[in-house]
């Protein structure tokens, strides 16, 4: 026979749901903070590196850990208004440039002033762009600054539904990442 108390703890713990994951976009996107979890592929100059990366953005600053695919830590970037920090290989580097510090460090660079805005969905503010939408008005295809970015996969089907999957190529730079988390402010 069953106690009681288990069948309370057990009924109590049928209550319990995991908090509900963002999947539309913020009505202010422009200026919404985010984190990101997920995974990363690049392909450049023959090499493939891969793993995870967390992502704390907002307006004034990215907080980016890029991840081996046992979870050891590759680089660690941190860009505010006075420049950019890069820790990798238990050395520390600093640049105004994050662009250039990242190819200097890791041969490859994320393009952190349109890549906050095209993680969401969104074509970069101020800046001529070619988009293509599919049969539920998302953005398939987006070109923007040098970069072709294609959207594989949206959590919902909504308009405003935010990306999950997307691939990002400029010349001989290809970056995959595939968004696991979102947690949007």
């Amino acid at each position: 026979m069953r106690s009681p108390l288990f069948l309370l703890v057990l009924l109590l713990a049928g209550c319990v749901t995991a908090p509900p994951k963002p999947i539309a976009r913020p009505v202010q996107a422009e200026r919404a903070g985010f984190a990101l979890d997920g995974r990363i592929a690049v392909k450049y100059d023959g090499s493939r590196p891969s793993g995870g990366f967390h992502w704390r953005h907002d307006a004034d600053s990215d907080d980016i850990l890029m991840l081996a695919p046992l979870g050891v830590t590759v680089a660690h970037i941190r860009r505010d208004a006075s420049g950019t920090e890069l820790e990798a290989s238990g050395k520390h580097y600093a640049a105004q440039d994050s662009s250039e510090l990242m190819q200097q460090v890791l041969g490859w660079s994320l393009p952190l002033s349109g890549l906050p805005y095209w993680v969401m969905g969104l074509p970069m503010p101020g800046a001529m762009a070619l988009v293509e939408r599919d049969a539920n008005g998302q953005i398939s295809v987006l070109q923007q600054d040098g970069w072709d970015i294609r959207y594989t996969a949206y959590a919902t089907p909504s308009a405003d539904s935010l990306p999950m999957r997307m691939t990002l190529r400029r010349e001989q730079l290809e970056i995959r990442l595939l968004i696991d988390e979102w947690k949007t402010n």
